[in-house]
């Protein structure tokens, strides 16, 4: 079984404000890029959001997958543990935790290590992803975060 490279990144214009993520996934010879936009959301939103498209993106389960990010919020939950903490503690007071959730369910299906990555430091394929991301931000048809439109602190 090959590995499935994934690199991800999340952007937005005002935090909140408009947003998006980019990912490329790898694996042998195929390499599939995936984007969108979102009208009202936060950096790190679309920097988890951006990992778990791309999980769900995979056509079977039980793959193993290097996901290389430069998301200290996203790596750091997962590899340092925080994120079975916050689990241990019924979500609260946790941020984004439709997207954790959402990204728990999907991450069970697979064997899924990360790898923090300087980001704007030149590795080429986190570039890409931050041209998908801000793109996707700034292009037409941007969609609701329902979720966090709904829940999300009011000024």
């Amino acid at each position: 079984m090959s590995t499935i490279i994934v690199h991800t990144d999340g952007a937005a214009s005002g935090n909140p404000g408009p947003g998006g993520y980019g990912v490329v996934l790898q694996s042998g010879k195929y390499y599939k890029e995936l984007s969108a936009g979102f009208r009202l959301t936060t950096n790190n939103r679309m920097e988890l959001l951006a990992v778990i498209v791309a999980l769900e993106a995979l056509k079977q389960p039980g793959m193993d997958v290097i996901v290389y990010s430069d998301s200290k919020y996203v790596v750091d939950a997962v590899e340092k543990k925080w994120l079975s903490n916050w689990v241990k503690k019924g979500w609260k007071n946790v941020k984004n935790p439709d997207l954790w959730q959402r990204y728990l369910r999907i991450a069970a299906q697979h064997t899924v290590r990360f790898q923090w990555v300087k980001g704007h430091a030149g590795n080429p394929l986190n570039e890409k992803c931050d041209e998908l991301a801000v793109a996707a931000t700034f292009g037409g048809g941007l969609q609701s975060d329902v979720w966090y439109e709904a829940n999300r602190e009011k000024p």
